[in-house]
């Protein structure tokens, strides 16, 4: 039994990376955590009580749903596939759950949902018009969690961020397009257009983020965006040559920098769906795209924001491609 003066929170998609890091930072600010899994993966692990069950589920959404003030949406399909198919009614079973457990809606958002015609500097009203399939779903799935907002049903948290890395993000493109995790690093990939700027978010400042918000939400719009600024690459080289002072820093020889190969993503994707939507968001490596956090700056004072040469050793150790301290 949950203590009523705990406030307690389900977290949909606590396996994976931006779900996770909020479930143990929220454990951490002393939240009671709900994590609902498919499969549990440890009964005991990070001190929350696991669930099984599945987001496309309404039942099993409703069911764990059950005393909590806030549910983290933070559940992707499976494999990244099958986005047409269950994103949207995911999002759809956790609305109606919030609306009967009166909870408030944390959505991670992307910046998937822009187009060209609102870079280069992003506010949170900048219109959404994306150029790729996932983009669009994305632009539904806000659109629903506002009109339910604005309708009174439920009250709803969306923060923006930049391309996430950190110890465990999973899908990134850090982790999975510049670094190789678990080895040594001896080249970094850069995807980007040579002095091209690229916006980049440490995944457990951006969970930080979002309890601190938890905190004010009373006082929000029912519908409340916002942005954070996070790590601004302005050349595309920064976080790289972070990784390089790291490395040396840890005894290692420097990596060396090589354009990502863009050519043989291209050449491959049509046999392969994954590159294929890797290959369309690859307008938002070839122009700079940076996001406003003067509306966050303003509601929580401050944007948490760990220093970035300390953010990519925790995020090299925690991709087992440098050892841990001790």
């Amino acid at each position: 039994m949950v203590p009523v003066s705990v406030q307690s929170a389900l977290v949909l998609g606590a396996t994976g990376g931006i779900g996770g890091e909020v479930a143990r930072q929220l454990r951490a600010a002393g939240w009671h955590v709900r994590a609902l899994a498919r499969k549990v993966p440890d009964p005991g692990r990070d001190g929350l009580e696991w669930r099984i069950g599945d987001a496309m589920n309404r039942q099993d959404v409703m069911a764990a749903s059950v005393g909590c003030s806030v549910i983290v949406h933070a559940v992707n399909p499976p494999g990244y596939r099958h986005w047409e198919k269950r994103v949207l009614p995911m999002m759809d079973h956790t609305l109606a759950a919030a609306a009967v457990a009166g909870a408030t809606i944390v959505l991670p958002g992307t910046v998937y949902n822009y187009g060209p015609d609102a870079f280069p500097v992003l506010e949170e009203s900048a219109p959404q018009n994306p150029l790729t399939r996932k983009g669009a779903i994305r632009v539904e799935l806000e659109r629903r969690l506002q009109h339910a907002a604005e309708c009174g049903e439920v009250r709803a948290i969306v923060v923006r961020a930049g391309d996430f890395f950190g110890p465990r993000t999973g899908n990134s493109w850090f982790a999975q397009g510049m670094v190789k995790p678990g080895r040594a690093v001896t080249t970094v990939k850069l995807p980007g257009e040579p002095g091209v700027g690229h916006q980049f978010a440490y995944l457990p400042d951006v969970a930080r983020t979002m309890v601190a918000l938890l905190a004010h939400r009373a006082r929000l719009p029912a519908f409340a965006r916002f942005h954070m600024a996070g790590h601004w690459d302005a050349d595309g080289t920064q976080l790289a040559l972070a990784v390089q002072r790291v490395v040396v820093g840890q005894g290692g020889d420097t990596p060396r920098l090589s354009p990502f190969p863009w050519w043989l993503v291209r050449l491959v994707s049509p046999l392969v769906p994954t590159l294929r939507e890797l290959l369309d968001m690859r307008y938002l490596w070839q122009r700079p795209v940076r996001m406003d956090n003067r509306l966050l700056v303003g509601v929580l004072g401050h944007e948490p924001h760990t220093p970035l040469d300390e953010a990519i050793r925790a995020t090299l150790v925690g991709m087992g491609c440098l050892p841990r301290a001790g």
